[in-house]
């Protein structure tokens, strides 16, 4: 029988924060089942396994990013999307760590294909609108932003740019002036 008050939504929720507080990488339904104080046993009839858990982790995040950078896009167009977009992304990340990294988590095709990460492919597109690109150069642009914006989040929350000068903002906001002047000049093939 099932605890009470445990569902899969709950331990969903629970992990999340857990992943924040410790990190991704030590998210188990172990470490979940002690924060409740519960055996293992008792959450898997709300959670195959870890994999599961995990997974349910990194469709929350997806869907919760999604839903922040819907909010910072609208009404915006060109650079100011662009801007929003990226600077949603970053704090997202940066308010959330564990959550971000398991969003970098790679799912089943058919989990993928339902999941809120589709809906981070079209809102990236919809910002290239305002930059008349074509296809493939759209495609192209789209893996170009996702490596950008990732590589330098992943580096500055690894501490990479700690001991430097100039401010990471400086250089973020750098960054993102270049990025557009880039997508307003693309290179012809």
């Amino acid at each position: 029988m099932a605890r009470a008050g445990l569902t899969a939504e709950r331990l969903t929720r629970a992990g999340a924060e857990l992943a924040d507080e410790v990190g991704f990488d030590k998210v188990t339904v172990a470490a979940l089942a002690r924060q409740f104080g519960v055996k293992d046993a008792s959450l898997y009839s709300h959670l195959k396994n870890s994999q599961d858990l995990r997974t349910r982790i990194a469709l929350l995040a997806l869907e919760e990013m999604a839903d922040r950078v819907a909010s910072a896009l609208a009404g915006r167009a060109g650079k100011d999307a662009l801007e929003a977009f990226a600077h949603a992304y970053r704090d997202y990340a940066r308010e959330h760590p564990g959550r971000y990294a398991a969003a970098q988590l790679r799912l089943d095709p058919e989990v993928a294909a339902a999941s809120a990460g589709v809906r981070h492919a079209q809102m990236t597109r919809a910002i290239l609108r305002g930059y008349d690109l074509a296809e493939p150069d759209r495609t192209h642009a789209v893996r170009l932003l996702g490596s950008v914006f990732h590589g330098y989040i992943s580096l500055e929350s690894g501490g990479s740019f700690d001991h430097s000068s100039p401010g990471t903002q400086e250089t973020w906001a750098r960054v993102l002036d270049a990025l557009d002047a880039l997508l307003r000049n693309w290179p012809a093939p």
